[in-house]
């Protein structure tokens, strides 16, 4: 028995189609559908507008994306020869730049901040280092990070007379660029954590300071995931600071000379 097609052919699929497609080409095709003419051509207006619209976006958000993965990976592959876990495979510097961060978190003591400190204090004492600068936030009455860090280091053992204080360096770009500018410091032993050593070292490979990174234990990848996230938005932000917008530190000053004695 011959069966009943229930569904249309592949034949009146196509020739619905064509059908259409020459309704939407020459309207003059629909003399008794006028109507029907003046939709299809609104339609088609409409179409391209929202596709020009939809280019726009995909566009406004693809460039920044793109810009966040490059600016990541330019910063990221730069410096990765100039950062050391090995003390005894780290170059000898008159200086070390440590980078300022809050003493405390809600949970306590920042581990990042801790780290840091006794990296610096093992590098003076290894003999890597004859002098440290510690840079940091001192914006308002009450919270100095640079006499925090100063004190931890005494604490440590490290000689008051051998570390200097930075308290303008509010900001990674204003530590690094100060201690060229204010320091007068060209060569150097950055201390912090390896996600951070890599922006300020991109910073420094800017100015023409010849310096390298000394790794702080990090805290793991559980510890104030927050930190790293920002950081990945931060390296963005120094290429546009470098690059574009040509970004000084906040406040510069009188020259100040470390003594080496």
């Amino acid at each position: 028995m011959k069966m009943v097609d229930l569904f249309p052919t592949e034949s009146i699929i196509r020739s619905t189609l064509q059908c259409f497609n020459d309704l939407q080409l020459n309207s003059h095709s629909l003399p008794f559908f006028p109507n029907l003419s003046i939709l299809v051509s609104s339609m088609s207006h409409r179409m391209k507008k929202y596709r020009k619209l939809l280019y726009i976006f995909i566009v406004m958000v693809t460039l920044p994306l793109l810009f966040l993965f490059m600016s990541n990976l330019i910063i990221i592959q730069s410096t990765q020869k100039k950062i050391y876990t090995d003390i005894h495979q780290l170059p000898y510097n008159d200086i070390a730049l440590v980078l300022g961060t809050s003493k405390y978190t809600t949970g306590g003591i920042n581990l990042y901040y801790k780290h840091r400190i006794e990296s610096a204090a093992e590098l003076y004492f290894q003999g890597k280092i004859k002098h440290i600068i510690v840079s940091g936030d001192n914006h308002y009455k009450g919270y100095n990070e640079p006499e925090q860090m100063k004190a931890s280091l005494i604490k440590l053992g490290v000689p008051a007379e051998k570390i200097t204080c930075d308290y303008a360096g509010l900001r990674t770009l204003d530590s690094v660029v100060r201690l060229k500018k204010i320091f007068m410091t060209k060569k150097v032993t950055i201390v912090s954590q390896k996600f951070h050593l890599q922006r300020a070292l991109f910073i420094a490979g800017y100015y023409k300071i010849d310096a390298v990174g000394y790794c702080a234990k990090d805290v793991g990848s559980k510890y104030n995931r927050t930190t790293r996230f920002r950081e990945l938005f931060a390296r963005s932000k120094a290429m546009l600071d470098l690059y574009v917008l040509g970004t000084e530190p906040r406040h510069l000053g009188s020259e100040i000379k470390i003594n080496l004695q």
